[in-house]
């Protein structure tokens, strides 16, 4: 009996040093990473498939026994802009990377720079004002995991957003009862030049400019070159309404969790890099953008100083209805406005007009 004890335990043993064994061994794990929009034009993605994708890949095998192999879909392969948030939720995808701006409802504070626009023109500035918001207010990154089960890996952005249209135009007024497509938490800063908002996404843009479903799209040169807007749309206005750090890379909690600790430490501080990049890589893509509108023979003009702070002006009251929005919806919004308005400040960046919050 005592012998047969002792085999018992043996065996045991043996089992456990199996199965610890088996678990160190190397590994290849699979994971779905995906995006609304295409690589290419879209810079978010670009930077997920030529930074974020090679590195984790070259990083798991170099400094680990295991291996990544990323299943890519983006330009709305596996989830389109407006689903990405919900298939990382739901797992159809492990990461995704999307703008906020597509979720005006789940995560409508996290659009907060959408309303303090005419802010930082350089988007280095703006996305270290960004991170200093998240930094100060905890919520916004709980929020991914409170709600949607998910992680933030890294922030992202758009650059600076100007005004593309089918005719030319020389002052707001000209703008009245204009069609103009935006990607939603944009569209009230053409209430004031009495323009027609319409909400529309980039892979809807060429076509719905080409036959007048609206005539002109808030976007930032990168885009509108690569979406190639300016074949439709060839009057491009620069207006800066400031760089936007809207964008958003996030894993599931659950597909993390499977991972080996090192594994999960790698793809977050792989997730920072991709961040901490984000600025120089939106600031080249502004300037080739411009570069290539101009060689592309779009027409583009500048819209003046006074008239750029008399718009500005007239969105006076914009951060604080947003911001008291917020605070209604149980979310912390005059906090996150406050902090934005001073990290911007901190920039150095000077507004056309100095916002305050009521």
């Amino acid at each position: 009996m005592h012998h047969n004890r002792l085999s018992i335990a043996s065996l045991l043993a043996a089992t456990v040093s199996t199965i610890a064994a088996t678990s160190a061994a190397a590994e290849t794990f699979t994971l779905r990473i995906g995006a609304g929009h295409p690589n290419g034009p879209a810079a978010y993605v670009a930077d997920v498939a030529n930074v974020f994708v090679p590195e984790v890949v070259r990083r798991v095998a170099e400094e680990t026994d295991h291996e990544i192999e990323f299943v890519e879909g983006y330009g709305g392969a596996i989830a389109g802009v407006a689903e990405t948030l919900e298939a990382v939720q739901n797992g159809i995808l492990d990461i995704g990377a999307y703008c906020i701006c597509f979720e005006p409802a789940k995560l409508f504070l996290h659009n907060f720079p959408y309303y303090a626009p005419f802010g930082p023109q350089d988007s280095a500035d703006e996305m270290r004002a960004v991170r200093a918001v998240y930094d100060q207010v905890p919520w916004l990154t709980e929020q991914f995991s409170s709600e949607y089960g998910q992680e933030l890996l890294g922030l992202h952005g758009w650059d600076n957003y100007h005004l593309g249209t089918t005719d030319p135009w020389e002052t707001v007024d000209d703008l009245q009862g204009v069609k103009i497509g935006g990607a939603g938490p944009n569209l009230p800063w053409l209430e004031f030049a009495g323009a027609i908002p319409v909400q529309s996404t980039l892979p809807d843009g060429y076509l719905s400019l080409q036959t007048g479903v609206y005539n002109g799209w808030l976007m930032f040169p990168s885009a509108y070159l690569g979406f190639k807007f300016h074949e439709p749309a060839p009057y491009y206005t620069l207006i800066g309404f400031g760089a936007m750090g809207v964008n958003a890379l996030t894993v599931n909690e659950r597909s993390m969790a499977r991972l080996p600790e090192e594994v999960q430490a790698i793809i977050r501080e792989v997730g920072q890099l991709y961040e901490t990049q984000a600025g120089e890589t939106l600031n080249a893509r502004q300037a080739s953008g411009m570069a290539g509108l101009r060689e592309a023979g779009a027409t583009i003009t500048e819209l003046s100083q006074e008239a750029r702070a008399g718009w500005a002006a007239s969105l006076a009251s914009f951060p604080s209805q947003q911001a008291a929005d917020a605070d209604g919806r149980g979310m912390p919004g005059s906090e996150v406005m406050a902090a934005y308005l001073e990290a911007v400040a901190a920039t150095g960046y000077e507004w056309p007009y100095e916002y305050s919050l009521d």
